[in-house]
């Protein structure tokens, strides 16, 4: 159980939260009929799996940088709760997971499945050679509602694309403000980020037009497809409440509100959004 433990808190379990209910309402907006419980169940492993092996890929190769940060010194690979053959061993059993699932699926999303691991190996590295790496985490999440309509349909719609698009800028810009925490470290190791190339006034404001454009990006999405109707609209503005009061949490002065408006808001942030095009598919 300890073991289990540690494992849960390596990959930060609890944060599946932020991508799992986008997924459901993704489910729910691009669903053209009901699909089987079978479906949902393999879509829903498929998410968890790929995160879980995202976040091991992250905790392995960035070890080294870990190790150095007085941030992450306790996390679990860096204090010997668990080893780097631990972690290896769980990379394995998250990619056979998540490619056996996409199998499971149909055999369009097994094809593509490479394509998800290739980004998800990624994104650690990306901070060695580029300023950007929050859009290749943002890419990551773009997907999320691609891959649904894949698995649903076999195919990619103007909806999947514009929640893509509303989960991709909605995860770079709360990806953005997460790396002011390790500005001065980043600055001093060589690693890059938007705070490193622009300060943390500008990336604060580069945050907020990204979040800006998910706000944009959804509200499309309810003029574009006709279900969804006043419930949802009414959602959305919730939603932009709770976005608005993230970025009032963070100052270029003040930055100690950060794990709150990260971890807090934007959780509430995907769960106001799924039960709000669940109400509205409801009623």
């Amino acid at each position: 159980m300890e073991k289990l433990k540690s494992y849960a808190e390596l990959v930060k379990f609890q944060h599946t939260i932020f991508a799992l209910p986008f997924a459901l309402a993704s489910i729910l907006i691009l669903a053209e009929r009901t699909p089987s419980f079978w479906k949902v169940v393999w879509i829903l492993v498929a998410l968890v799996s790929a995160r879980t092996l995202g976040m091991a890929f992250n905790r392995l190769i960035d070890e080294p940088f870990d190790r150095m940060n007085p941030r992450t010194r306790n996390w679990p690979l860096v204090s010997g709760e668990l080893s780097r053959e631990d972690v290896k061993r769980l990379i394995i059993i998250s990619a056979g997971i998540f490619i056996l699932s996409t199998l499971m699926i149909n055999f369009l999303a097994f094809l593509l499945s490479p394509v998800v691991v290739f980004l998800l190996w990624l994104y650690p590295y990306s901070k060695r050679f580029t300023h950007y790496p929050h859009f290749v985490l943002g890419l990551v999440y773009f997907l999320i509602p691609i891959a649904v309509d894949v698995a649903l349909n076999e195919r990619i719609s103007g909806q999947a694309l514009l929640l893509g698009l509303g989960m991709a800028t909605w995860v770079a810009g709360f990806d953005i403000l997460y790396s002011l925490q390790d500005y001065e470290f980043d600055r001093e190791h060589g690693l890059k980020s938007i705070p490193v190339k622009f300060g943390t006034e500008t990336s604060l404001k580069i945050a907020r037009y990204l979040h800006l454009i998910t706000f944009f990006s959804l509200l499309s999405l309810g003029f574009v497809n006709e279900e969804l109707g006043f419930i949802y609209l009414l959602g959305l503005l919730l939603l932009a409440g709770f976005l608005v009061y993230e970025h009032r949490l963070i100052s270029p002065h003040d930055l100690s509100k950060i794990n709150k408006a990260f971890f807090t808001v934007n959780g509430y942030v995907s769960v106001v959004f799924f039960f709000t095009v669940l109400l509205d598919y409801l009623l």
